[in-house]
């Protein structure tokens, strides 16, 4: 289960890279703007701020943050990106943080600019910090201790930028990537913030019990692979990979 308020608790970082993914996108009057995986809404608004004449469309897949949507006012709906299909007038489509979750989303990136129409924007952007030592030791706990959960924290969910290049090349494509610097506050900070996002399917399968043991087991090997500054400042480098393509 998604939680809107553990996800916005760092909402300051994870919106950094969505302006900047959509610093790229350069459509002028887009008829119908769609915001794949819109969270809570917050992101989506700035959408609907940019082109305030266009039909925005919101999906996500987890209603409690469809609900969270609706109630800043967005018309967004509960569905799969799987089997989303652009509607005619579709002029910009924005995935962000979001396909890491879906296996195989280079085939749906190949059949999203086959069926976009002539002149449309598809902005991407997915985490590319599987390799980092926040990952790296969830996976080891999870296979030295809890085996059945194997593979929720996936290894390698996504390309870099020559690879989303490759996969988008029936279009024109800008990728790159970049790694942030986050600077984050607090006890455990560097374990709050997997338990917004990385963290889910881990959560969603343990009881209470089981959840409180696991934290307990990950949050002093993340202290010390980020240790906490005497200010209270805990330093977590993040890459992303950003990737725009405008279909011929």
């Amino acid at each position: 289960m998604w939680s809107p308020a553990k996800y916005l608790a760092f909402g300051d970082h994870r919106a950094r890279p969505f302006h900047d993914l959509l610093a790229g996108v350069g459509a002028e009057d887009p008829r119908r703007v769609v915001d794949l995986g819109c969270g809570p809404g917050t992101l989506t608004a700035v959408l609907a701020r940019r082109w305030p004449s266009a039909v925005v469309e919101a999906l996500d897949s987890a209603p409690e943050m469809v609900a969270a949507a609706r109630e800043r006012g967005l018309d967004a709906r509960v569905g799969d990106v799987t089997t989303w299909r652009p509607a005619p007038d579709t002029d910009v489509v924005v995935a962000n943080a979001v396909l890491h979750w879906v296996p195989g989303h280079e085939d749906l990136l190949r059949r999203w600019v086959g069926e976009l129409p002539s002149g449309a924007w598809l902005a991407v952007q997915v985490p590319g910090n599987f390799d980092a030592p926040s990952h790296a030791l969830t996976r080891a706990l999870v296979a030295s201790s809890w085996p059945s959960l194997v593979g929720v924290v996936p290894e390698a969910p996504v390309l870099d930028p020559v690879g989303y290049a490759g996969v988008l090349g029936a279009a024109e494509v800008d990728a790159w990537e970049t790694t942030y610097l986050q600077r984050l506050e607090g006890p455990d900070a560097v374990l709050e913030w997997l338990s917004g996002t990385t963290l889910r399917p881990v959560r969603a399968a343990l009881d209470d019990a089981g959840w409180a043991e696991f934290r307990g087991r990950l949050g002093p090997l993340l202290r010390e692979a980020y240790p906490e500054r005497a200010d209270g400042t805990t330093w977590f480098p993040f890459r992303r990979v950003f990737a725009v393509a405008r279909v011929r």
